[in-house]
C-alpha cells in the first residue's frame, strides 16, 4: 500500500513555479521539477497527474496571488485612481529595473503557449480577466466617486489597462531605460485624464 504524499501544496507550487518561470513549461523537465520540489516523481503524479495539470496549478497560484497583490495595493490607496496610477508607476519601474530577470508567468505562458494550448489559454484568460473586473470595479467607484469623468467608459478603460499590463511585462523584458519606461506608464495614465 502506497503511503500519502507528505508535503506543503503552497511550498511545492512556489518551487514548482519559479522552474516553470526560470524555464518555461516546454524547457521544464520533470526530472527538473524533482529537483526543484525535492519530491520524488511518484509523488509529485500522485499530486498532480501530470507535468501540465502541476503547471496549470502553478498557474492558478500565481495569477490568485497576483490578483491579491494588485486588489491590495488599490485598496491601500487614498483614491481609487490614485491606486491604478501608483500601480503603473511600480509597474514601469518594474519593467526597467536591470535587476528584474523575468517577466509575468501569465504574459510568459501566453507567448509560450497559449496560442497551441487551448486550456492553458482558458486558464490564463480566467487570471486576466478577473484582474481586468477588479480594475473595472475600482474605475466605477471612481466614477461614482466624481473623479473619473462620467463620459469615461470603466469596461473599455479596465480592457486598455489590462492590454498594457501586458505590454509593459514584454516591454521590461527588452532592458528599457527608466526614462522609457517612464513615457510609455505617462502616455497610457492619460487615459484616466
Amino acid at each position: 500500500m502506497a503511503r500519502p504524499a507528505q508535503f506543503e501544496r503552497e511550498v511545492v507550487l512556489e518551487k514548482a513555479m519559479e522552474a516553470f518561470w526560470n524555464h518555461g513549461f516546454c524547457a521544464t523537465s520533470m526530472a527538473d521539477l524533482v529537483s526543484a520540489t525535492d519530491l520524488k516523481p511518484g509523488s509529485l503524479y500522485a499530486a498532480f497527474e501530470s507535468k501540465q495539470d502541476l503547471f496549470l496549478a502553478t498557474l492558478d497560484y500565481y495569477g490568485q496571488r497576483s490578483t491579491a497583490r494588485i486588489e491590495k495595493l488599490l485598496s491601500e490607496a487614498d483614491s481609487p485612481l490614485q491606486g491604478i496610477r501608483r500601480y503603473f508607476r511600480q509597474l514601469g519601474a518594474e519593467a526597467a529595473d536591470p535587476k528584474a530577470k523575468r517577466s509575468c508567468l501569465l504574459v510568459n505562458t501566453v507567448l509560450e503557449l497559449a496560442r497551441q494550448d487551448k486550456v492553458v489559454q482558458k486558464r490564463v484568460n480566467r487570471h486576466f480577466d478577473a484582474i481586468e473586473a477588479l480594475f473595472r470595479r475600482v474605475l466605477e467607484t471612481a466614477q461614482a466617486k466624481g473623479e473619473l469623468s462620467r463620459d469615461k467608459d470603466p469596461k473599455a478603460i479596465a480592457t486598455f489597462l489590462m492590454s498594457n499590463i501586458w505590454g509593459l511585462r514584454v516591454l521590461g523584458g527588452t532592458a528599457p531605460s527608466p526614462a522609457r519606461a517612464r513615457s510609455v506608464v505617462n502616455q497610457l495614465l492619460q487615459v484616466l485624464s
